[in-house]
């Protein structure tokens, strides 16, 4: 079987390394665009400003399939942003929650003063 590199485009840019990873497990660039629009679990990624997501394969054959990518803000006012696919792996098994979902601050801000208001 071939792999057929991906291509950055308006929405999407791949690493180096993520090609490298998605040719070691076999993952193709269609597979990882979604897990990152379907993830299953979305955690904060080991690397500060990345957000680690997941999407489980199979109930019969149990490993889960990870992305790691980080938001990249345009600096031209009516563009939007880009992913930067940082790395993409499959993990044997099923993997421990680490953590709380991550919440942008604005948002908790908001709800704080909702809630503060009530």
């Amino acid at each position: 079987m071939s792999f057929k590199l991906p291509k950055n485009t308006d929405k999407f840019y791949w690493t180096n390394h993520s090609v490298r990873k998605m040719m070691q497990y076999q993952l193709s660039e269609a597979r990882i665009k979604r897990v990152i629009n379907c993830p299953r679990r979305k955690e904060l990624g080991i690397a500060p400003g990345t957000i680690a997501v997941m999407q489980p394969n199979s109930s019969k054959h149990t490993y889960e399939i990870w992305a790691m990518y980080q938001v990249i803000k345009s600096k031209i006012k009516n563009q939007k942003s880009k992913f930067r696919i940082i790395t993409a792996w499959k993990y044997p098994g099923k993997s421990p929650v680490r953590g709380p979902i991550p919440i942008p601050l604005e948002i908790l801000e908001e709800l704080g003063e909702v809630i503060n208001n009530n």
